[in-house]
């Protein structure tokens, strides 16, 4: 019998979801951006200037306690919050960690919420329109994008002069909302919709390490440029170590084209390796390495679990 097996973790999914699960995406798509439908195959690496510095975005999340806001009548669901961003800057002298963001939040649709504080730190208000589930993990994310983004404002001005134009972006997830940031580029590591027609599926799942599919446009409720990359390592399924990277629809096609060229020889050097990381190629060196440190930073659960419950007693 033949087959094969990704080599993602099972413990966070797959990286491609089954064909029963990956839903057909409605995106409109201009797949013609770089070559023509009839010429699309796989692009190889070519010699690009290097950036002078690769910066890695990238932030955690975790719930530290499920509340319930009472007031006269009612009683409101709420979620108080732990959430980090900070980068990671690599360079030829090295990679260092030039900002980290911790935050602390209460989320709720309660009118009457205030602050919550204890003796491990206070947990700021941020409001929010629907006490449910989804309105409430929203908001965390709402609020951790924003911290990813301050995160990264931060490590461009450390650099000064010696970014000089030419510093990459990295951030990891979709760039919705980011896409305004110069020279970004958003890494997304799994695939839950299919968007391109089937033919072309088959180029994608034909690529060979560090190669990539032409540039194509996609919108969605957002635009952008996008296409698919094979990181080095990965073997198995035919989408194996295939990530979707994006870039802002504002740029024009040939400098989609460019920021394409610069990824292929830049996030395949980045590539993880199956003995030291579960997800590995997808999940980039620098990315696990600044998601071990940032949920270090966010603190220790029991404690801070502890000191909400010290600080609800009457």
């Amino acid at each position: 019998m033949k087959f094969s097996v990704d080599a993602w973790d099972p413990g966070y999914g797959t990286s491609t979801e089954d064909d029963a699960a990956r839903k057909k995406s409605s995106a409109q798509l201009d797949l013609e951006v770089e070559r023509p439908q009839a010429d699309w195959k796989p692009i190889e690496p070519r010699p690009v200037p290097a950036p002078s510095a690769v910066l890695f975005v990238d932030g955690v999340r975790r719930i530290d306690a499920q509340l319930w806001v009472h007031s006269e009548n009612a009683a409101s669901l709420a979620i108080c919050a732990s959430y980090a961003a900070g980068v990671v800057c690599c360079t030829d002298s090295g990679a260092t960690v030039p900002t980290v963001q911790v935050r602390r939040g209460v989320f709720t649709a309660a009118e009457d919420a205030a602050p919550v504080s204890t003796s491990a730190g206070t947990y700021a208000l941020y409001k929010v329109r629907r006490d449910d589930a989804d309105a409430l993990s929203l908001g965390v994310q709402s609020q951790l994008a924003d911290v990813e983004m301050e995160a990264a404002r931060r490590a461009r001005e450390g650099l000064g002069e010696a970014a000089s134009g030419t510093d990459l972006l990295v951030v990891d997830g979709p760039l919705k909302g980011r896409q305004h940031l110069p020279r970004a580029l958003g890494f997304i590591k799994t695939h839950k919709a299919e968007y391109l027609p089937a033919h072309l599926n088959g180029v994608v799942a034909r690529l060979e390490a560090a190669h990539r599919s032409p540039v194509f446009r996609m919108g969605t409720s957002w635009d952008r440029y996008a296409w698919y990359l094979r990181l080095p390592g990965a073997v198995g399924s035919p989408w194996a170590g295939v990530v979707r990277v994006e870039c802002a629809a504002e740029l024009t096609a040939a400098d989609a084209v460019a920021l394409a060229n610069l990824s292929q020889e830049t996030l395949c050097r980045y590539a993880s390796v199956e003995f030291k990381d579960s997800r590995a190629p997808q999940n980039l060196f620098p990315i696990a390495g600044l998601e071990r440190a940032l949920r270090r930073r966010l603190g220790d659960p029991g404690l801070l679990y502890r000191a909400l419950r010290t600080a609800a007693r009457p």
